[in-house]
């Protein structure tokens, strides 16, 4: 892996954010630390829903904007979901102790987390953007929200270093030409 990699997907349909979360999770074990960054609305939690699906978890995922902190068992790992978006210091984002929680078969996703990066250790980076303006109908039908994305991945450290190949090979059917 060099040491500038990284990889733009595109994600034209909500189904296809789920199955480069599906393809990330395939490839995550426990310990790992993924930072999902993007702005509001960008598809942080439908990128959660999808990884934790494919981890086995069966309860809903939702947003832990106000819990801060969701926990999830699975089969295999325990997911834990953090979105640090209201927290104002980097005190309180210590607090959380969210490198420990991927400690003992935990995996950690953290919505915001691109803001203290520098305090969450060695992770892979997600970034979410919305590249335009492609809607489709909800359930109900009454609104429009947005589906299509692109998914730029970093690694940030070593531990994605040796996984880089085959999460090139995994995600190879959303890759943008560069």
């Amino acid at each position: 892996m060099p040491p500038s990699a990284r990889l733009t997907l595109h994600a034209p349909s909500l189904d296809a954010t789920h199955a480069i979360a599906a393809a990330i999770a395939g490839l995550s074990r426990a310990g790992d630390v993924i930072v999902l960054a993007g702005e509001m609305g960008a598809g942080k939690t439908a990128f959660a829903q999808g990884f934790g699906r494919a981890l086995g978890v069966a309860d809903p995922i939702t947003s832990p904007t106000f819990t801060l902190v969701h926990s999830y068992d699975s089969p295999m790992v325990t997911l834990h979901h953090a979105d640090i978006y209201r927290l104002e210091q980097y005190a309180e984002v210590a607090d959380l102790a969210l490198g420990e929680l991927s400690e003992f078969d935990g995996i950690v996703l953290v919505e915001w987390g691109d803001l203290v990066s520098a305090l969450l250790g060695e992770h892979l980076e997600v970034r979410l953007v919305m590249p335009d303006f492609v809607l489709e109908p909800d359930d109900d039908d009454a609104a429009r929200v947005p589906v299509a994305r692109d998914i730029v991945l970093t690694p940030g450290g070593a531990p994605w270093a040796s996984r880089w190949e085959r999460l090139e090979r995994a995600v190879a059917p959303w890759r943008v030409p560069c």
